[in-house]
C-alpha cells in the first residue's frame, strides 16, 4: 500500500526536522565537552584528595563505559531493526506471529544477569576496600553531627572543637567563620561518626566518599589525604530546616601545622573530649502563659 504524496512529504519533513534538532543538541553537547577540557578524563568528578579517590574514579568511569557500550548496542540494534524490517508495499498486513523464541529468551535473560553480576562484583570489592578499618590509623577523630553544625573530637590528640551554625549572609568571608576540621597530610585518619539528634551525613566532595551519622551508632571510615589544601564539607542528609547551613571546612595540613592547631586548642581550654551524648531539643515550645495560668 502506497502512502499519498502529501502524507509522505509530511513524514519526510518531520524526519528532517528531527535530524536537525538532534544534530543541534549533539553540537551543543560537543561545545560543552570542549569547554570542560580535562574533566572528561576524570568522569566529571571533583579532583580527589585521598588515596581512595582513585578507586572511586575507576569504578565510576568503568561503570559509565559499560553503560554507554550497552546503550550503544541497544540503540544500534533498534535502528538496524527499523531499517532492515521497514514495511514495504508488498508486505502482508501483519508479520508472521511466533509464540516464543528460546535462543532469544535465553539471551535476554542470561546477558543482563551476567552484567549485573560483574557490576556487583566490582562495586562490592571497591566498597569493602573503601570502608575497611582493618589498618591501624595514625589519628582517630570523632566527628559529631548536630542540628545544625559540627563538633570535632581529636581523640588521639585529646582535644576538641565545638562548632556553631553557619550564618549565610551572601557576603564574602563566611567560609572563615565555619567550623574547621584539621587533618595531617599523608597520615591515615579514622573518622568515627556520631550524631546528637537526627540522622546526618558527613561529606567532603574531594574525598569522593560520604557516610551517614546515626544517633546511637558509630560509623567509621579511614582516609589517607594525599595533598594539602582547604576543602568544603557539608551534611548530605536532609536533617531539618537549616540543613543547607550545616557546613564546615576541612584543612589538610602538614603534621607540624596540625600539632600547632592542637596546641592552640588546648591553650584555649579545649583540651579533653566532649562527652558522647544523644540529645534532642524540643521542637515545639509550650505556651508559657498557659503553663502559668493553667489554661487549656
Amino acid at each position: 500500500m502506497r502512502l499519498p504524496d502529501t502524507v509522505a512529504k509530511a513524514r519526510r519533513s518531520r524526519a528532517v526536522i528531527g535530524l536537525a534538532v538532534t544534530a543541534a543538541v549533539l553540537s551543543l553537547g560537543g561545545c560543552g565537552l570542549a569547554g570542560a577540557q580535562g574533566k572528561l578524563s576524570n568522569g566529571y568528578l571533583p579532583e580527589g584528595a585521598t588515596a581512595g579517590a582513585e578507586t572511586v574514579r575507576s569504578l565510576w568511569i568503568g561503570s559509565w563505559i559499560a553503560a554507554l557500550a550497552v546503550g550503544g548496542l541497544v540503540w544500534g540494534l533498534t535502528l538496524w531493526c527499523v531499517v532492515a524490517y521497514k514495511r514495504r508495499a508488498d508486505d502482508p498486513p501483519l508479520p508472521v506471529q511466533l509464540k516464543y523464541n528460546v535462543p532469544m529468551e535465553i539471551l535476554y535473560t542470561v546477558v543482563p544477569i551476567f552484567m549485573i553480576a560483574v557490576l556487583f562484583y566490582y562495586t562490592d570489592r571497591d566498597t569493602n576496600e573503601l570502608t575497611s578499618t582493618k589498618a591501624t590509623p595514625d589519628y582517630v577523630i570523632n566527628v559529631v553531627g548536630k542540628q545544625w553544625s559540627w563538633d570535632f573530637n581529636y581523640t588521639t590528640s585529646d582535644a576538641h572543637e565545638s562548632g556553631t551554625q553557619a550564618l549565610l549572609t551572601g557576603k564574602p568571608g563566611v567560609e572563615e567563620t565555619l567550623p574547621t576540621l584539621y587533618i595531617p597530610v599523608g597520615k591515615r585518619v579514622e573518622f568515627q561518626l556520631t550524631a546528637n539528634d537526627v540522622i546526618h551525613s558527613f561529606w567532603v566532595p574531594a574525598f569522593l566518599t560520604k557516610l551517614d551519622m546515626i544517633p546511637g551508632r558509630v560509623n567509621t571510615f579511614q582516609v589517607v589525604p594525599t595533598r594539602e589544601g582547604t576543602f568544603a564539607g557539608k551534611c548530605a542528609e536532609l536533617c531539618g530546616a537549616y540543613h543547607s547551613e550545616m557546613l564546615f571546612n576541612l584543612k589538610v595540613v602538614s603534621v607540624a601545622e596540625y600539632d600547632k592547631h592542637i596546641a592552640d586548642l588546648k591553650a584555649q581550654g579545649n583540651g579533653g573530649l566532649l562527652p558522647p551524648t544523644v540529645l534532642r531539643e524540643p521542637i515545639i515550645k509550650q505556651d508559657t502563659d498557659k503553663l502559668t495560668t493553667g489554661g487549656n
